[in-house]
């Protein structure tokens, strides 16, 4: 099975009320938040699964208490590197079984394939969207920026985009941050991501 996620934001503090709270998380510090994501974690994904993390795992990738910590999450776990992932301690290395900038795989949805692309930053233009490529990405959060990414992505599938290009399928990026609502800070299948997203954004 494969999961996917992003913005976990491990041991900073200013997504906990902690600090900041600049993503309006419920965790009272990051104690609390550690344990909440570790337990939905490991109760959903077996060593059998692959999870592919679309960035900013932690603020800080050479902290010992960052190593110990992934170590005990469960799955295959694959990086798409975002701009707080700190890589370069060899032992942290070790705890994934691929680190890249971008990847492109394909997964199913309702039983059929599908190719997704798999960037932590939103893509507006990314590789076979007119032909049912899926974007999953992260870096935006719950915040202005992603509401406009969305707004435009709307846009360009009104009827007046499709006239221009008859035959292309609708686009479809879905923002895979653990504190989106359909997230919820837990790994999440393809299908969940659709479903939730999708339920999130028509109601």
């Amino acid at each position: 099975m494969n999961y996917y996620i992003s913005d976990l934001h491990l041991f900073h503090k200013n997504v906990t009320r902690e600090g900041k709270d600049f993503d309006d998380r419920p965790f009272d510090n990051l104690e609390e938040m550690h344990s909440i994501i570790k337990e939905k974690w490991n109760t959903k994904v077996t060593n059998g699964d692959t999870v592919y993390i679309l960035g900013d795992m932690a603020m800080r990738g050479t902290q010992e208490e960052l190593i110990a910590f992934v170590s005990t999450l469960k799955g295959h776990k694959i990086i798409v590197k975002g701009n707080h992932d700190d890589i370069r301690d060899q032992r942290y290395k070790q705890l994934y079984d691929d680190i890249c900038d971008y990847k492109e795989i394909k997964d199913t949805l309702n039983g059929d394939n599908v190719k997704l692309i798999l960037c932590h930053y939103p893509i507006l233009m990314w590789k076979d969207q007119h032909y049912g490529s899926i974007l999953l990405y992260g870096h935006v959060h719950n915040s202005v920026e992603e509401y406009y990414f969305k707004k435009c992505l709307r846009e360009m599938n009104t009827e007046e985009f499709f006239d221009r290009r008859r035959g292309d399928k609708v686009l479809r990026a879905y923002n895979v941050g653990c504190m989106m609502p359909y997230m919820n800070y837990e790994p999440r299948t393809l299908e969940e991501i659709v479903m939730g997203s999708e339920r999130l954004y028509n109601e």
